[in-house]
C-alpha cells in the first residue's frame, strides 16, 4: 500500500466517524431523558 492509500482509508474513515457523530448528536438533541420529543412537548405545553 503506497502512502496515498494509507491517507485514504484514514480520511474515509474519520468522515465516516464525524459524519455519526453529527447524526447521533442530532437525534440526541430531540429527545429528553424520557425519551418524549421535545419538539412535541413544546406544543402540547402552549395549549
Amino acid at each position: 500500500m503506497s502512502i496515498g492509500d494509507i491517507v485514504y482509508l484514514i480520511v474515509a474513515f474519520l468522515f465516516a466517524y464525524m459524519t455519526f457523530v453529527i447524526i447521533r448528536g442530532n437525534f440526541q438533541r430531540k429527545f429528553d431523558n424520557e425519551g418524549n420529543r421535545l419538539d412535541l412537548k413544546d406544543k402540547e405545553e402552549k395549549k
